[in-house]
């Protein structure tokens, strides 16, 4: 009975945070605004984030904010700020022919669909192997991409550093 109340509450979880992930996410393309935009996008990934944390993987959550919400983000708003770009709206930005994106991307999805569900028709999911602790799983991912690793951690330094030098008004 407990454990069936837990996957009921688990379940009602994700339809919340998937909800407010597919509003982020519609924001996302639909606003004119680049930095609302982007601050859209910012909510999509702490949704994942937080998905990750109903599948009890909270490294991979952690990782998720840490990287995507900590860094891509924040290069992508130096990147906005840097550009000077207008910060409301602009209705030069959009496209005449937006309205063949739509079947366009109708066609890509059936088509991505097809090759998943052609793919993947006959596999099926390895036995359960029991709880995998984080320690393994950091193990598996840094040990033998540790020195990739710091090389993006330094590239992505070097560039925060170099917008904050473009961005100074001296």
């Amino acid at each position: 009975m407990v454990a069936s109340s837990i996957n009921v509450a688990q379940n009602v979880g994700f339809y919340l945070i998937a909800a407010v992930m597919v509003g982020a996410a519609i924001s996302v393309v639909s606003n004119r605004n680049v930095v609302h935009a982007a601050l859209s996008l910012v909510l999509v990934m702490a949704g994942a984030a937080a998905q990750y944390l109903l599948l009890a993987a909270e490294f991979v959550a952690v990782t998720q904010v840490l990287v995507y919400i900590g860094a891509v983000m924040v290069l992508f708003l130096f990147g906005v700020m840097l550009t000077r770009a207008k910060l409301g709206r602009d209705g030069d930005l959009n496209n005449r022919n937006w309205g063949l994106g739509i079947p366009v991307a109708v066609l890509m999805l059936g088509v991505i669909s097809w090759a998943v569900l052609d793919g993947w028709k006959d596999a099926t999911l390895p036995a359960d192997r029991g709880p995998v602790s984080t320690k393994a799983v950091s193990d598996s991912i840094f040990q033998p991409y540790l020195l990739p690793f710091w090389a993006l951690s330094f590239v992505l330094l070097i560039a925060a550093i170099g917008a904050i030098v473009l961005a100074r008004k001296d």
